[in-house]
């Protein structure tokens, strides 16, 4: 059986080697047959990959190919696909990225015309589509560009966040990706004093010792220059991390905390929060503690926008940096994250806002040629469950395959640190025997 092209987060892989030209004219075309419209009008955005124009026309290729309409809008932060799918009425919605991996991967996701990634019934149906010989063509479609969908995006974001940022001091790290001209215009407008780093991108450089990903070079850059705080994204601009003025990195659980009492103390927050199995133990406690009802989904932003439209709820996010305000966007979106965190101080430093204190965590990467082999490791499980059962009431382990890697994630939460690690230490040496 060959093996699912969809993973966590879109199709994703090295570009030219499983990442090809050819895939991207079959999924451009799939897409457009699963747009189910008469002409299908489908938008695509890209980051700055050096092999995004290559996919960028492949899509468009195959768009054009099964019967629809493909609309270029070129580099924009994947979050606009959702707000310009919805404000243009389009159909369908295609990004060309990899978010935070190397330059040399590129991914392909999908939007419906609602603004959320499609859900996997639909990629499975976009897969097989792919998998299958085409049928008799439909009418050849057009290829065009999409002209202001920058200016659109931004629009969007002054409209949602209208509120005075003068005085402000903010270092911006772009990546070398996709915000790197949007998210210092979306401060600026409000009056902020904006320094930007890594928004210099060259096609190679997206994500390299950058970003949401590697903070220490944005916390480094605050203190130097005395900043009140600063935001770090990651390449495609769906997440964000912040860091203080002392030049502490605070994570998506702090922010997501940060704008859950902001928006509960504006009468704002529908029922509750919607987080993933990798939020911190001390999340959970200080939103139990305020009263806030938590929800726990699989890791992927895209679970935690399904729960959202499930409960009715309005916040939700992952410790990695992807912060879903529905007020805004239903998908991910780090410059919109950014700006909610930021009027959610309210004149405060962002150390002093912070509500949670988040328990020590280690958290390891294990390179494998094949992370799905996780499933069968029985004796892995048993180390798991033997190890969990000691932190029981005082922290928790999480092991999984990544989706988007080919890595296993091995996660301890425990009361210290040098706890935390003894613990991954012992767990990764079983990864390793078993599995490596």
């Amino acid at each position: 059986m060959a093996k699912r092209l969809f993973g966590t987060d879109g199709v994703r892989g090295v570009a030219g080697e499983k990442l090809t030209a050819e895939l991207a004219v079959a999924l451009g075309r799939a897409a457009a047959a699963e747009a189910r419209a008469e002409r299908p009008q489908v938008l695509i955005v890209r980051d700055t990959r050096e092999s995004g124009p290559m996919l960028e026309s492949g899509l468009a290729a195959g768009i054009a190919q099964g019967g629809g309409d493909a609309l270029i809008a070129g580099v924009v932060p994947t979050p606009a696909a959702s707000v310009l799918i919805r404000r243009l009425g389009l159909d369908l919605a295609v990004v060309v990225s990899a978010s935070h991996n190397p330059w040399r991967d590129n991914g392909i996701k999908f939007f419906g015309r609602d603004g959320t990634k499609l859900p996997d019934a639909s990629e499975d149906r976009v897969e097989e589509s792919v998998r299958s010989v085409p049928g008799p063509p439909r009418a050849i479609g057009a290829i065009r560009e999409l002209h202001g969908a920058f200016d659109d995006y931004l629009r969007e974001l002054a409209t949602a966040f209208d509120f005075d940022l003068a005085g402000t001091r903010v270092v911006l790290d772009c990546a070398n990706g996709s915000t790197h001209r949007a998210a210092p215009a979306a401060f600026e407008r409000l009056g902020a004093q904006v320094e930007v780093t890594c928004a210099d991108p060259d096609g190679r450089n997206i994500n390299e010792g950058c970003g949401s990903t590697h903070p220490a070079g944005l916390a480094e850059r605050v203190v130097a220059s005395g900043a009140d705080l600063g935001f770090a994204f990651d390449g495609d601009g769906d997440r964000v991390i912040a860091v203080d003025a002392s030049g502490t990195v605070r994570d998506g659980d702090e922010l997501i905390a940060l704008i859950a009492l902001h928006l509960r103390d504006a009468d704002a927050l529908r029922g509750g929060v919607a987080v993933t199995v990798m939020s911190n133990y001390g999340f959970h406690s200080a939103m139990a503690d305020e009263g806030i009802e938590v929800a726990t989904t699989p890791v992927g932003d895209r679970h935690v926008s399904f729960e959202l439209e499930r409960r009715g709820w309005t916040l939700g996010g992952e410790q990695s940096g992807h912060v879903i305000w529905t007020g805004f966007a239903p998908t991910g979106d780090g410059i919109a994250a950014a700006l909610l965190a930021t009027r959610a101080l309210a004149g405060r430093s962002l150390a002093e806002a912070i509500p949670i204190t988040k328990l020590p965590q280690t958290l390891v990467n294990v390179e494998l040629a094949d992370n799905d082999a996780i499933a069968d490791a029985a004796g892995l499980w048993a180390e798991v469950e033997r190890e969990g059962a000691a932190l029981e009431g005082r922290g928790r382990i999480l092991v999984r395959p990544s989706g988007t890697e080919p890595l296993v994630r091995v996660m301890v939460e425990a009361p210290e640190q040098g706890e935390a690690d003894e613990i991954a230490k012992r767990l990764v040496r079983v990864v390793t025997r078993e599995l490596a």
